[in-house]
């Protein structure tokens, strides 16, 4: 936060205070906007204990003045330097006060009472009173001349801070336009903004600009996909999470999921299968029933039968129920693996708790009927043939059986 400089205060002085071999004929009240020999002294006898940090000393020294006997202009120096001294030892309530009065003096000229509304405001700010900070910062504008873009960025906090994000988007806006290079956090408040009240087309071209600013911050990446994903623009979503993954920023579990859901949810099912199985080797991703399931389902989408049968019988080791033998017997059948598909779903219907028996009892009969095993092929159609769901197709088999009996 920019103050009074303690080296621009000494310089003043030393440039205001008359020498002290000046003609004994001069006036004995010095220029309304000049320091007396005297008090020169005294001022400079502070600030020299002020740039020592010494702020006891300079206080006792200021203590010496009779302040009633000071010009409008010493009086406002005085007032100033004493600032100085509590703001240096974050004394922010006494540093306003002592400010306000350097103003009430009537010794300072328009732009150093513009630049000492600046710092008022800035000290509230410091205190975390956001909303007295917004309001000195407006009185400030009102008069400013040329307000830099710093001004504008701090204006945008002390809303934000007050969770008045659509006061706060303007001067944020402003900063970032007026500065050559904003600063990143600056661009990062914009954005901010425009996240929280869901202007997604508008989080778009910020994002973009922190990625070319900072291409190494995963996270910057990751919001850009989100943000396409609010739009409903899967493609470029996935685009974004590819490029990020590419250059080696998605070291963790969810990265790495986040971007295989997006690949079969793009209908690409094979490299979704890739990108699993590469986290697993890599220890990105911890296998569990779910993952495994997760590889398997996108090498089914992909068509790659006989790739999902590994990660489909893994899963369905460990699931709590049967249904996932029940879906690597249907893979089986798929695959006419008749023998396979037996056993996966004699496992499914041993291990129970099925969302659909009479779908496993059909199919398993039917895995039996294709290995010419009739006799028991029969029994499950009869037990299948107790749903509605699967009767039809149970007694269809169980004709064909007995006609082959006849």
């Amino acid at each position: 936060m920019r103050f009074l400089k303690i080296l621009a205060m000494l310089l003043l002085v030393a440039v205001i205070v008359p020498s002290y071999a000046q003609k004994k004929d001069e006036e004995k009240k010095p220029p309304a906007n000049s320091i007396d020999a005297a008090t020169g002294k005294i001022l400079t006898e502070a600030i020299e204990a002020l740039n020592a940090e010494k702020y006891s000393v300079a206080s006792a020294a200021i203590a010496k003045l009779k302040l009633d006997g000071l010009s409008p202009y010493e009086r406002s120096r005085v007032e100033q330097i004493l600032a100085t001294i509590d703001h240096s030892q974050d004394k922010y309530a006494s540093a306003r006060t002592h400010l306000l009065a350097a103003i009430s003096a009537g010794g300072l000229n328009d732009e150093e009472i513009s630049q000492t509304k600046y710092q008022i405001a800035q000290l509230f700010l410091a205190e975390e009173k956001w909303k007295e900070g917004a309001a000195a910062l407006e009185d400030w504008f009102k008069t400013a001349t040329k307000p830099n873009s710093a001004a504008y960025y701090l204006l945008a906090v002390a809303y934000y801070q007050q969770e008045l994000f659509e006061r706060a988007l303007a001067p944020a806006q402003k900063a970032v336009d007026l500065a050559e290079k904003p600063q990143e956090s600056w661009i990062q408040l914009v954005l901010a903004l425009h996240l929280q009240q869901e202007h997604w087309k508008d989080a778009v071209p910020l994002l973009k600009r922190l990625i070319n600013i900072a291409p190494d911050k995963k996270t910057y990446w990751q919001q850009l996909s989100s943000v396409y994903g609010q739009l409903g623009q899967y493609p470029e979503a996935l685009a974004i999470m590819q490029l990020a993954y590419g250059a080696g920023l998605l070291t963790s579990d969810s990265d790495v999921k986040r971007l295989a859901d997006l690949l079969l949810f793009n209908d690409i099912p094979y490299r979704c299968a890739q990108v699993l199985e590469e986290g697993m080797a890599k220890n990105i991703l911890k296998p569990d029933s779910k993952l495994y399931e997760k590889q398997a389902n996108c090498w089914i989408a992909a068509r790659e039968f006989k790739k999902s049968i590994d990660p489909l019988s893994r899963a369905a080791e460990s699931s709590g129920n049967g249904d996932l033998y029940v879906r690597l017997g249907e893979v089986q059948v798929q695959r006419s693996d008749w023998d396979g598909a037996a056993a996966a779903l004699g496992k499914g219907l041993s291990k129970g708790r099925l969302k659909d028996t009479s779908n496993a009892q059909l199919m398993l009969g039917i895995a039996l009927y294709n290995q010419k095993k009739l006799t028991e092929a029969e029994g499950w159609f009869e037990k299948a043939k107790s749903s509605e769901k699967s009767r039809k197709t149970a007694e269809a088999y169980l004709q064909l059986i007995q006609a082959q009996a006849s």
